[in-house]
């Protein structure tokens, strides 16, 4: 089957965090037999065509160079946010993705579209692909988009209505898309994890917090050190990642009084991040209303245990008491109390990271999420026919 993925993020180099879980999917589908084109937005310092691990991909062009900075950062909504020259670059990156569209299926003839991320991915691609199925993947950050601006719910509602298929990479996803489509009917299917370079390690610390992500409001950083400040186990915090909140929240872990037990590491490859979860007592994840969690998913996998909020999509991937603790949203003393919890009984966290990591190669297996997107394609050109 020839398949053409539309994606605003998928990375430069193997071992880059951004677009990661559509580069896994690609890799998967290509290894089963499939011929993948991957079509994505250019950047400083990317060729116009490549070949990542043995998929092809087309970069195109959507902005004068020095503006090509939406992708790849994880930042696209601040950029636009933040100023009038990220607002036009959007507009070229939404004109941009939907002429290469045009052009890649005049070229390269796919069987099926698949589209990620409702926007910008199935906005570009809906009108675009002729008679191709476009299955259309939500991932998180898009559908939190749309409930945040009621104005775009009719955009919504007519680019989904263009997808022959739609999924969602968890069940509380699908429930927030269906409350602006109340017809739309999504498919949970889950992006895939690394199941090879996420593994358990032999060097975990009794009393080392992990966390990975972005660090803007909505990840919740804030929260997590003042819990930090709360915790009777005196346990220090490696901060894995980068955004525009990192000053601010250097000087709130100053003013928490938790500066000398938090390191902050920036943003870093994937491959990079391994031996932080290795070593980690716990991943905590601090944000509600997650899509996902793909990083509870890849702590799982190393074994590691996971404290989150029972909240968005980490109830997909984190069973409380058996792989991780959830605790109530918005329940500060209680993600302290599942941070003492864990670090006060070792034999426990090594319990759950076992549990999470079967749990996880269950679910997220590149082969078997391969397996469940060739069904949906073809089911889509069934549709068709």
């Amino acid at each position: 089957m020839r398949i053409l993925f539309v994606t605003h993020s998928f990375p430069r180099q193997q071992d880059d965090i951004a677009g990661a879980f559509v580069h896994r999917l690609a890799c998967a589908l290509n290894e089963a037999g499939d011929e993948l084109l991957v079509l994505a937005p250019s950047a400083e310092g990317l060729n116009a065509r490549a070949t990542v691990d043995g998929v092809s991909t087309l970069r195109y062009r959507y902005a004068p160079r020095t503006w090509e900075t939406l992708a790849y950062g994880g930042d696209m909504a601040e950029q636009v946010s933040a100023s009038l020259r990220g607002k036009l670059a959007l507009g070229g990156l939404l004109a941009g993705g939907a002429m290469a569209v045009r052009r890649a299926v005049r070229t390269f003839a796919p069987d099926v579209v698949h589209a990620h991320w409702w926007f910008p991915g199935a906005l570009q691609a809906a009108w675009m692909i002729g008679r191709a199925p476009m299955v259309t993947t939500l991932h998180g950050s898009d559908v939190r988009l749309a409930a945040n601006a009621p104005r775009s719910h009719g955009l919504f509602r007519r680019v989904m209505a263009r997808a022959a298929r739609v999924t969602a990479v968890s069940s509380w996803l699908a429930d927030q898309a269906r409350e602006m489509a109340p017809s739309l009917r999504a498919q949970i299917l889950p992006m895939p994890a690394d199941t090879t370079l996420f593994v358990p390690g032999s060097d975990r610390h009794a009393s080392r917090l992990l966390f990975v992500g972005r660090l803007n409001a909505q990840k919740g950083v804030a929260r997590l050190l003042d819990a930090l400040a709360s915790s009777t186990s005196g346990a220090a915090l490696d901060i894995v990642g980068d955004g525009t909140d990192r000053a601010a929240l250097e000087r709130h872990a100053i003013a928490a009084g938790v500066a000398d037990r938090v390191t902050w590491h920036g943003a870093l490859p994937q491959r990079t991040l391994v031996p932080f979860y290795q070593r980690a007592t716990a991943l905590v994840i601090p944000s509600e209303l997650e899509g996902l969690g793909l990083v509870g998913v890849e702590a799982q996998l190393c074994e590691t245990p996971v404290i989150a909020f029972c909240s968005g999509g980490l109830t997909d991937i984190v069973r409380d008491g058996v792989s991780g603790l959830l605790v109530p949203p918005g329940d500060p003393s209680a993600l302290v109390a599942a941070i003492d919890t864990i670090i006060a009984d070792p034999a426990r966290a090594a319990s759950l990271g076992r549990a999470g990591r079967t749990q996880a190669l269950a679910a997220f297996a590149p082969a078997a999420a391969a397996s469940a997107y060739q069904q949906v394609y073809t089911e889509a050109l069934a549709d068709g026919r």
